[in-house]
């Protein structure tokens, strides 16, 4: 059972993968299916809009209630990361209620397949240590390299420009937005990380040095992967 106490104004590392680590997005259309739910379901009201166009648009004329701020996010095959600020009381736990739940029906109902798609429920820790905190986005947004060159976790890769180009490419993250490159502006919230990091052009110098210069023994009491 989960033990994290969510406090409002503070920060949490969500993580959650498909049940006996399955993928949980079989194509694009899953994947813009969960950030069309990140969105959506980020309301005290109830979903508004249960049914989604690709690519996703922008919803900001509808008035939101917020149960949580995304500060940051990845989606990968079999799992997703999450960096959340509890800004209502229970939001985390009522935003992740909707998103798990929302998620799976409409997974369920394409496969055809019932029962559960996650792994139990979501994991969390607060972030609660500066240094924590400046490593956590990096780590989060450089997640998709597990797919081409997994070695990134042991400082082993050759070419980081193609690293870069990359992550530059990939679709399913906050990451594009914070490098200036719009890609789902109306799900995150990013000023206060910019404003931490010292602004997109920063944030993009430091993220490449962060890669070379790694050491994931820093921040594995919040990875929760394992």
């Amino acid at each position: 059972m989960r033990k994290v106490r969510f406090i409002q104004n503070n920060i949490y590392h969500i993580y959650n993968r498909g049940v006996e680590k399955r993928n949980i997005f079989m194509d694009n259309s899953d994947y813009f299916r969960f950030i069309h739910d990140l969105y959506e379901f980020n309301d005290k009201n109830p979903a508004f809009n249960i049914y989604y166009k690709t690519p996703l648009q922008s919803y900001e004329a509808k008035p939101r209630k917020l149960l949580v701020e995304i500060l940051a996010f990845v989606l990968m095959p079999n799992h997703f990361h999450l960096l959340l600020k509890e800004i209502s009381e229970n939001g985390i736990s009522n935003f992740m209620h909707k998103l798990g739940g929302g998620y799976t029906m409409s997974f369920n109902q394409k496969y055809e397949r019932s029962g559960s798609l996650f792994q139990g429920s979501f994991k969390a820790v607060l972030i609660n240590q500066d240094s924590h905190f400046i490593h956590l986005p990096y780590y989060i947004h450089l997640n998709p390299l597990d797919l081409i060159m997994p070695e990134w976790r042991t400082r082993a890769i050759n070419d980081y420009k193609k690293a870069m180009e990359f992550l530059e490419n990939y679709r399913w993250s906050s990451h594009l937005d914070y490098i200036g490159k719009q890609n789902f502006p109306s799900v995150t919230h990013r000023e206060f990380l910019l404003d931490f990091f010292g602004g997109q052009e920063e944030y993009r110098k430091v993220i490449f040095q962060w890669l070379k210069d790694i050491d994931l023994e820093e921040i594995k009491p919040i990875m929760l992967e394992k």
